[in-house]
């Protein structure tokens, strides 16, 4: 089937700034929209929303702990409740637990994120920068890897390519640590072309050649202190070629000087400027990002009035990603409605963001064993719905942000579909304990959070206001009020029924017969909201 063109542009958005539009701009940029920070961000204008999104955020929050200690293992180094990251000594025993330990902590960041896009711009790049923490298999070089796209995550997009690969994860995923003058690798100089910059569009037209100029140029770079705290990447000028390093007419035939001694790192920023020379190297990213924010396909319309503009803007702000973000969210194309509801939700989107818009309570930071448990819970559950974070299937990274022409629909399948209906179910009756704390939907509460839930009609309305990215057909909500709020009625149906019911819940609370009424016809309403097609959308 043809898709519909799209001709909306970059042009500053004028159009009404209300909840839909502040909703739809959060579901995007957050994990979900929670009712709180639609107020939020509904009291504000769209220019102060965009300024807060992007401004300054908790670049390096709280390291995550030892929450692992058991009957099996008990880590001596390192005390219950202190940060592992310190740690000199890393173990078969303790390495998965403080990599298992680190998902969680991520997790968490992401289910108390911020007022910012900041934690979507860190899954963002991770899927960018992908690596594997099975692979790196070493906790702190994992730490040091997140905490990195964290503090670029908004920053300089060229400092962070030579951050990332200096980085020591990154050195040890893709052979950097093993490049040298007597074996050039060509793992890295590779993907940092094919996935990392220039990608594989139709403007890009490097060649085998180049990529094994490349790996010659970051022969040298390696891991200093494997395991200790102060793990980094350093230049050793006895491994790296001094040779002349000729590139091909893609790169203007640019040839870079071989350095000898220290001075051999300096190459590294001579291939960084041919790169980010490269037009197409802008393009690239700026594809990824609306993929990401907006939609997966891009026309030649879509490359024309949105790709072609904010990639201008890229390069005259030498390479910062701010100024992108500003422009693309507050444009007419990204509140254009043909743009709105158009995202299957990813597995990280779909569990925080439930979490988030439910307000679903978590253990205080002192119970940190119960509540890094229940963190793994969440992390588990997008797991089990092929989003593993930490670990994507491959250095392209998770193929619904890539793989044309299902992109997105990536995510839905006979597998995955029913988990994520097992998990809303899950989560609005057992939930997930650990000792004697548990995580779970409060319908009751949800419902008391409303402007006016004691009216059915407008309890539906608002609930899935809330909850979707698009407006519900008039006789789906009539059948959720009659068919649900007001099932088992004797004669004709009254609003007058669930009003009753819903005010004699406050009033007298003891009625355990009404109080259990009323919990399973809100447990089966958001069963209902959660099981359509429309929740998985955002």
């Amino acid at each position: 089937m043809e898709l519909p063109t799209v001709s909306s542009n970059l042009k500053k958005y004028k159009g009404k700034w209300g909840r839909d539009e502040v909703k739809h701009l959060l579901k995007r940029t957050m994990f979900g929209a929670p009712k709180a920070d639609i107020d939020f961000f509904s009291s504000r204008s769209l220019r102060a929303a965009i300024k807060q999104l992007i401004g300054e955020a908790d670049l390096v929050p709280a390291p995550p702990v030892n929450n692992y200690n058991d009957d099996k293992y008990t880590d001596e180094e390192i005390q219950a409740g202190e940060t592992w990251i310190t740690a000199s000594k890393v173990t078969g025993m303790n390495s998965g637990r403080r990599r298992n330990s680190l998902k969680a902590w991520w997790t968490g960041l992401m289910l108390r994120q911020q007022r910012s896009v900041l934690e979507k711009m860190v899954l963002f790049w991770h899927n960018h920068f992908a690596t594997e923490t099975n692979t790196v298999d070493n906790p702190t070089m994992c730490y040091k890897h997140n905490i990195l796209l964290r503090q670029y995550a908004l920053g300089n997009f060229k400092e962070m390519v030579k951050a990332v690969t200096l980085d020591p994860a990154m050195l040890k995923y893709l052979n950097g640590n093993a490049n040298t003058k007597k074996a050039p690798d060509e793992n890295y100089g590779r993907e940092l072309q094919e996935l990392f910059t220039i990608g594989k569009g139709n403007g890009s037209h490097y060649t085998e050649a180049d990529v094994k100029a490349a790996a010659r140029v970051l022969t040298g770079f390696r891991i200093e202190n494997k395991i200790l705290p102060d793990v980094h990447g350093v230049f050793d000028a006895g491994r790296h070629d001094e040779t002349d390093k000729q590139f091909s007419s893609f790169y203007g035939n640019n040839l870079i000087a071989g350095r000898k001694a220290k001075e051999g790192e300096g190459e590294l920023d001579d291939m960084l400027n041919m790169l980010f020379a490269q037009e197409e190297l802008a393009k690239f990213i700026c594809r990824k990002l609306y993929r990401f924010f907006v939609y997966a396909h891009i026309d030649d319309t879509t490359e024309k009035n949105i790709i072609e503009p904010l990639a201008k803007t890229f390069r005259k702000n030498k390479y910062e990603i701010k100024p992108v973000l500003k422009q693309l969210f507050s444009s007419r194309h990204f509140f254009d409605m043909a743009n709105r509801g158009g995202f299957i939700k990813s597995p990280v989107d779909f569990t925080v963001g439930l979490c988030r818009e439910f307000n679903v309570s978590f253990p205080a930071n002192e119970d940190y064993v119960n509540l890094y448990s229940l963190w793994t819970n969440i992390q588990n559950a997008s797991s089990q719905m092929q989003q593993n974070i930490g670990d994507p299937p491959n250095v392209a990274g998770w193929p619904a942000y890539y793989q044309e022409p299902q992109f997105d629909k990536i995510w839905i399948n006979s597998d995955t579909l029913p988990k994520r209906n097992q998990f809303t179910d899950r989560m609005l009756n057992n939930g997930f304990s650990r000792g004697d704390k548990k995580i779970f939907i409060d319908p009751y509460l949800f419902a008391q959070s409303l402007q006016n839930p004691g009216d059915p009609g407008a309890l539906v309305t608002e609930s899935a206001q809330l909850l979707y990215a698009m407006d519900l057909p008039d006789q789906e909500k009539k059948y959720m009020k009659e068919g649900i709020l007001l099932s088992g009625l004797q004669g004709m149906m009254s609003d007058h029924y669930w009003t009753d019911a819903w005010n004699k819940m406050i009033t007298r609370p003891d009625d355990n017969a009404n109080k259990k009424d009323v919990l399973n016809k809100l447990k089966n309403l958001y069963r209902y909201l959660m099981n359509l097609p429309q929740y998985q959308l955002c």
